[in-house]
């Protein structure tokens, strides 16, 4: 059975940054679905970043990228 994630892993989600790369910098939803995909057939990385592209690429695949901007807009990151 797949596990539903918590509302912090959401959020996390929603503000990850590609650390590296030529889309450094940028929400990993906003990376373009190529690039996802194009993991998915070579590889992900191993790790957080890895399993944060696999679920922003499932995000992308289901048509649901609105949620995870709204998200972002409605829980800003703790800057202090």
């Amino acid at each position: 059975m797949e596990q539903i994630p918590d509302r912090k892993k959401l959020i996390e989600l929603a503000h990850y940054k590609m650390p590296y790369g030529r889309y450094k910098g940028r929400y990993l939803l906003e990376l373009p679905e190529a690039y996802l995909i194009w993991f998915r057939r070579n590889g992900f990385p191993e790790g957080k970043l890895g399993d944060q592209m696999k679920a922003i690429l499932e995000i992308k695949i289901n048509g649901m990228e609105g949620l995870i901007r709204k998200i972002r807009q409605e829980f800003p990151l703790d800057t202090r």
